[in-house]
Formats: C-alpha cells, sequence, structure tokens
C-alpha cells in the first residue's frame, strides 16, 4: 500500500510538472481582421510559483522591438495563463506615429508528445475595445533552453526596451559582408554535425537570389554564429549587433528546398543564441527570429515559387 501511495504521488507530481508553462515561448501572432495582414513575432520567458507568473514578453512589430515584464497567473486545473495590461502597438500604426493598445494576455496550454504550446489571443481592455483588434497567437516552448535558472537570469537581467530598428544602406556597408562560399573549419564542422536541425520556418521566395542579415534581436548580449548554406559552412565566429552581418545567396536550382542554418558559437550573457533574420527576395520581406543553442541549429528552409 505505502509503495502505491508512492508511485501515485510521483505520477502527479510528473503530471503536474508537465503542465508548468514556465519555460521559453516563441511564435507568430497575427490580428483578427479581414483588413489586416499585419502580424507580430513573439518571444514569452515566464516563470511560474504556484498560481502565480512573472517574466518578459518580447515582440517584433513591423521595425519595432518591443520588450516588457509581464505578471498574471496560471489555472493548471484549467490550464489556462493570464498576463495583465500588456501595452501592444496598435497594428494600424503608421512609421513614426505609433499608438499603444492596453491588453491581456488569455492561452491554454496544450502538452503533447511532440511538444507544448500556449494558444490564444492578445484582447483589449474595456476602454480599447472600439479599435484594437484580437492578435491571435499559437506559440510553442523550447523545452532544451527552458532551465530554472536560464529563466530567471533572464528576467533578472530585464530592462525595459521600446527600440525602432532602421538598418540603413550604411549599416550593411559597415557591417561584415559575406561572399558565400565554402569555408573551413574542421572543429565548427564537426560540431555542426553533432547537433540537431531544427526547422525555424520554411518560406517561398520569387527570386533566384537573396539578400540576407542577421541581427542581435533585443539587447547586444555578445552572441556568435556561425552560418552554413546547404550544410556547407561560409561564416564562422561573426558577432551579432544592430548592425547587419550580411550576405547574398543564389539559390541552388538543382534542389527543392534550399537552407540557411544559424550555428550557435556561445550563448551570449543571455541564453540562448538569438537573432533577427531579414531575408529580402527583390518583392517580399521576412523577418524571422532564430534561436539555437549548444545542442541544436536553427534552419530557414527556401524553397523557389514556381513559375
Amino acid at each position: 500500500m505505502k509503495k502505491a501511495i508512492i508511485l501515485l504521488t510521483f505520477f502527479f507530481g510528473l503530471k503536474a510538472f508537465s503542465q508548468s508553462v514556465s519555460g521559453y515561448w516563441y511564435g507568430a501572432a497575427n490580428v483578427k481582421s479581414k483588413s489586416s495582414a499585419n502580424n507580430y513575432l513573439v518571444e514569452l520567458i515566464i516563470h511560474q510559483d504556484r498560481t502565480l507568473v512573472r517574466g518578459v514578453i518580447n515582440y517584433y512589430f513591423k521595425k519595432t522591438f518591443r520588450s516588457i515584464k509581464v505578471n498574471g497567473n496560471y489555472n493548471s486545473l484549467t490550464r489556462q495563463l493570464t498576463l495583465f495590461n500588456i501595452p501592444v502597438t496598435y497594428h494600424g500604426s503608421i512609421e513614426n506615429l505609433e499608438v499603444d493598445c492596453m491588453m491581456d494576455f488569455g492561452a491554454t496550454l496544450r502538452v503533447a508528445k511532440a511538444g507544448s504550446n500556449l494558444t490564444g489571443a492578445f484582447q483589449a481592455k474595456p476602454e480599447y475595445r472600439n479599435g484594437c483588434a484580437d492578435i491571435n497567437f499559437n506559440l510553442h516552448l523550447n523545452a532544451d533552453i527552458s532551465k530554472e535558472d536560464s529563466i530567471l537570469h533572464a528576467i533578472k537581467v530585464y530592462k525595459e526596451t521600446n527600440q525602432v530598428w532602421r538598418p540603413t544602406y550604411e549599416d550593411t556597408l559597415v557591417a561584415v559582408n559575406i561572399i558565400p562560399r565554402k569555408v573551413e573549419n574542421y572543429v565548427i564542422d564537426a560540431e555542426y554535425k553533432e547537433r540537431e536541425n531544427i526547422v525555424s520556418k520554411e518560406i517561398t521566395v520569387t527570386s533566384d537570389s537573396l539578400n540576407v542579415d542577421f541581427f542581435d534581436n533585443g539587447e547586444v548580449d555578445g552572441d556568435s554564429i556561425s552560418i552554413f548554406y546547404n550544410d556547407k559552412l561560409i561564416a564562422f565566429n561573426r558577432i551579432l549587433s544592430t548592425k547587419a552581418v550580411h550576405f547574398k545567396v543564389a539559390l541552388d536550382t538543382t534542389r527543392e528546398v534550399n537552407e540557411v542554418t544559424m550555428f550557435a558559437d556561445n550563448l551570449g550573457s543571455i541564453p540562448p543564441n538569438t537573432a533577427l533574420m531579414v531575408v529580402t527576395d527583390g518583392k517580399k520581406r521576412y523577418e524571422i527570429p532564430m534561436a539555437s543553442n549548444l545542442q541544436q541549429n536553427a534552419t530557414l528552409q527556401i524553397r523557389r515559387k514556381k513559375k
């Protein structure tokens, strides 16, 4: 009987732990409006202590990066997470004139073998509902980097940020321009093969050549990356900053899918190693948040639109 009680206690302890919302969550948020195609890229770092939750939410919208401290609660019975009073840039804002909507974050935790998700919406406070539409999101847990020490450190070093990012032509001139040809670094090549490639996003482009830029997303914290194109190392030990690591690639037309992969040389002072990857094909611009660590690489898959 005693043994059975111990086993049941252990089982329910595991179940409760698996339903915790603590961790690093990433994903996209989209405005619930037929007339708007605006979307937000969201990173949520939260720590749960019983029913109370605290953390940091970072998001990109157009050319703006925001980092905001958040507080709320979590109901483990209903798996409902609520974060209160978050200033979210109004989706109809124009450049140089951005307006905030005060919103609450409401999400449901879904746990599966394939991974955990937070699905829900930012919803405007009553006084903002006439003009601010709901913003639906689906955030994915990065379980590999969701260690308690890392989460608490990220919350501790938080600094409120509201940056307008305007990379100019001069920015890319003074940054490192990479000529995408294979380079040799046997140590990085060997480590690359030992790590798992995780697809961060897949895009379909109309051009045979692309401009690619990497920026540190948020606070510059010493992140260093190496870059692979179709599993071939084309640059190593590049420090991420507000100035671009810039290169142009020609798509290999013999391949159905081309891949640009970000390899973490280190984790910087605030793990994991994160970057904003900007891809332009002449007609369209893509902004992709990338996160890699010492076990996993972040990969962008690129398909050429069929004529």
